[in-house]
């Protein structure tokens, strides 16, 4: 790989200097504005995002930058000293984070307590650090981005710190968040004390290679060295996974998240419950598809075969789209049965990833995207109820349509989305993902997770059921929406059915990307 700087390194890494410079001129604006005007400092955060947001896009459309389908040289892809991967997934996802971080600062800016410099400037950080991790090409700089994320997001959790709920809910994210990267930073210590190497292509290239190697010589010592260092990095290998599964909110490091859902500020809820969950993914991607392959792959290539690993990412898989439907039905606090929702959404967005296909994995990737646009729309309607009711209770959206008919058909069409029913989104995302999985042979996995999506439809219609059909003891108070909210919630619900009805160019975004990037491992790999 080249190591002199070239412009398209610069480019490569425009979004997150952009971001950076976003984070020192809304602490100049702020500074600028009185006390009682700090809201503009929102309406500035998300304008901001958005032009970054244009700016990756048109980078990418009109000057090539990512264009992996055109260049299947890893070497290419690999700069800044090989820390860096600049491919189209790093680009799907930095769409993601950037749409997550602009919706987010939309629908904050009716939260009084949340009209803080501070807040907009941890949620730029967070950002940047979920892009860095999806572009990392090494232990290093994913470990550094995943500190810069997770530092800004225990701040995020706690924020509200009038509240008694959300001090709790930082506290309790932070200790969970630092035991399971722990457990991470150990098996990444363990990975580099076995290869001397942190770059994640040339770990894999020498984990492949060197039995492969020394099986062809007959080495037969080699061999069981080879042998006895494979459990060490099979056990390396599930330490990552716990890092992973706690960024995703996987069975069984979920147990954080009802709490931390439920007491942090809603807002934060509704970006960490998605750009923390698409980071997470972009690591499994990562670490697991680019020569380390073999740890869940057998020896004839494929996954699930001559190995117990594949067999156990599938068990969390089912696991977790189970325990988050069933533990949904028995929740009375909105958020907290949106976070076991959001559990069971990270299990169907597995199905994809365990598949080891590219059409798992850019299906995965569509699920992800729609899953912001969804998900905030969902949030963001509970915090426009929230500022009225002061509480997060089932009953405060007892006869929504009634109070508000716009308010109730943007959290109608959020439902349907996560419950998978047309024309919406999540509808084409779930079906994207079923097919990979029969397309891969998997068919029965794909029939658990058809078989969940109806249990979820219980919740989910329930409380569509209590919008439409329940009286409200305050119909008479009046809901109000300011214009910022406005534009987040009908950005967000526009793009649910837009996706829902035309998807097309957004998954062959995602296909693309997901096929690429497979075809770069196995040349590199």
């Amino acid at each position: 790989m080249s190591i002199e700087p070239t412009l398209s390194w610069y480019l490569a890494l425009a979004p997150e200097i952009a971001l950076a410079i976003l984070l020192v001129v809304i602490q100049v604006y702020s500074r600028t504005l009185p006390s009682d005007q700090q809201r503009k400092v929102g309406l500035m955060n998300a304008w901001g995002a958005f032009v970054i947001l244009l700016m990756t896009f048109g980078l990418w459309y009109f000057a090539g930058e990512p264009n992996e389908a055109l260049n299947l040289d890893l070497g290419a892809t690999l700069i800044w000293g090989g820390m860096i991967r600049h491919d189209l997934i790093t680009f799907v996802f930095r769409l993601i984070f950037l749409v997550a971080l602009m919706t987010t600062s939309l629908i904050s800016l009716d939260v009084k307590r949340l009209q803080k410099v501070e807040y907009y400037a941890l949620l730029i950080m967070a950002t940047m650090g979920f892009s860095l991790m999806a572009a990392s090409a090494d232990l290093i700089m994913l470990y550094i981005g995943l500190e810069m994320a997770s530092i800004s997001s225990y701040i995020l959790a706690g924020f509200a710190k009038t509240e008694d709920r959300s001090p709790e809910a930082g506290m309790k994210y932070f200790v969970y968040g630092a035991f399971a990267t722990g457990l991470m930073l150990y098996g990444m210590s363990l990975i580099y004390g076995l290869t001397g190497q942190t770059n994640l292509y040339i770990i894999g290239d020498m984990v492949i290679r060197v039995p492969t190697a020394a099986s062809a010589v007959g080495d037969a010592a080699l061999v069981a060295d080879i042998q006895n260092l494979n459990g060490i990095l099979l056990i390396a290998a599930a330490m990552i996974i716990v890092g992973f599964g706690f960024k995703i909110s996987a069975v069984p490091f979920h147990f954080w998240t009802p709490d931390v859902y439920e007491g942090s500020p809603t807002p934060f809820t509704a970006f960490v419950s998605t750009a923390s969950k698409a980071a997470g993914f972009a690591v499994f991607m990562r670490v697991f598809t680019s020569g380390t392959l073999n740890f869940i792959a057998g020896s004839a290539g494929q996954p699930g075969q001559g190995t117990a690993w594949w067999p156990m990412l599938v068990s969390m898989c089912i696991i977790t789209m189970t325990i988050g439907n069933f533990a949904a039905i028995y929740q009375r606090n909105i958020k907290r049965l949106l976070a076991y929702s959001s559990i069971a959404q990270a299990g169907y967005a597995m199905i994809g990833l365990v598949t080891l296909t590219p059409d798992g994995s850019g299906a995965t990737m569509f699920y992800l995207l729609m899953y912001v646009f969804t998900n905030v729309a969902a949030f963001g309607v509970i915090i426009v109820i929230s500022n009225v009711s002061k509480s997060e209770q089932m009953e405060d959206l007892y006869g929504l349509n009634k109070r508000s008919p716009y308010l109730a058909l943007v959290m109608l069409f959020a439902l349907l989305s996560l419950g998978g029913i047309p024309p919406t989104a999540g509808f084409l995302g779930k079906f994207f993902i079923f097919k990979a999985a029969v397309d891969a042979g998997y068919w029965w996995l794909a029939l658990i997770g058809i078989l969940n999506a109806f249990v979820a439809l219980y919740y989910y219609l329930g409380i569509i059921k209590y919008m439409y059909l329940y009286d409200s003891e305050q119909q008479d108070v009046a809901i109000p929406v300011s214009r910022g909210a406005w534009v987040g919630l009908g950005l967000s619900t526009a793009v649910i059915i837009y996706l829902g009805v035309y998807a097309g160019p957004a998954f062959q975004l995602t296909q693309d990307a997901a096929t690429a990037f497979f075809a770069l491992v196995g040349a590199g790999g």
